[in-house]
């Protein structure tokens, strides 16, 4: 099956310009792996991420927990650049943290040859995904409910199969890619009435062959 010069130049093009967005991303070493590998400095580490600036009574309040716990596990996360406090807000009582804006990578090839660090990544992204899962879960239970029609007809839950070479999936995920980072870009501090965080997640993994599935 050949392909038109211009889908592969828009293809090519995509790859490019991901690549180069994403070139910068930090790569957690283990230290930061560890000391994010606490399920609930995952959540306060994703609030942060989702929502904006927070406190500690904030997150304490959202999360169930005291104000003291939380404060503790921000200063955890701090102490290794994983979060800052906000510069010009708040006070002395009641500091501000955010998650500085750029993106992550738990994906450190160096860590994985460790035990410590196969475990503390196996954890982080077990939580987020299943923070993720509960989110999503919520909405199918009562968000496509509760929601109006604009935010309903805004939102997908879809999935899909396609048989492809690795390359090919290499190819889709940049353009997936490449979507998501234009409109994060485009509306990061976009503020007003009808603005509201939005997840966006994309999942692009080979299935199992049928003789291997468990």
């Amino acid at each position: 099956m050949s392909e038109e010069p211009g889908a592969a130049a828009d293809v090519h093009d995509a790859i490019a310009r991901v690549e180069e967005r994403h070139r910068g991303d930090r790569v957690l070493d283990t230290g930061a792996l560890r000391a994010l590998a606490h399920p609930l400095r995952v959540q306060i580490y994703d609030i942060l991420s989702q929502y904006g600036p927070q406190t500690a009574s904030s997150l304490a309040e959202r999360l169930g927990e005291s104000s003291g716990s939380t404060s503790y596990h921000l200063r955890a996360l701090a102490k290794h650049d994983l979060i800052r406090e906000v510069e010009g807000r708040g006070t002395a009582r009641e500091r501000w943290w955010e998650r500085p804006v750029g993106g992550v990578s738990f994906a450190n090839p160096e860590a994985m040859k460790t035990p410590a660090g196969r475990s503390a990544t196996q954890l982080i992204m077990s939580e987020f995904l299943r923070n993720r899962q509960e989110q999503l879960m919520r909405f199918l239970r009562s968000g496509m409910a509760e929601e109006g029609g604009d935010w309903h007809e805004g939102s997908m839950v879809s999935t899909a199969t396609a048989r492809l070479t690795p390359e090919q999936s290499n190819e889709l995920t940049h353009r997936i890619m490449a979507i998501i980072d234009e409109t994060v870009d485009r509306y990061r501090d976009q503020t007003g009435e009808d603005v509201r965080p939005v997840t966006i997640r994309a999942d692009v993994f080979p299935l199992p062959q049928l003789g291997d599935a468990s």
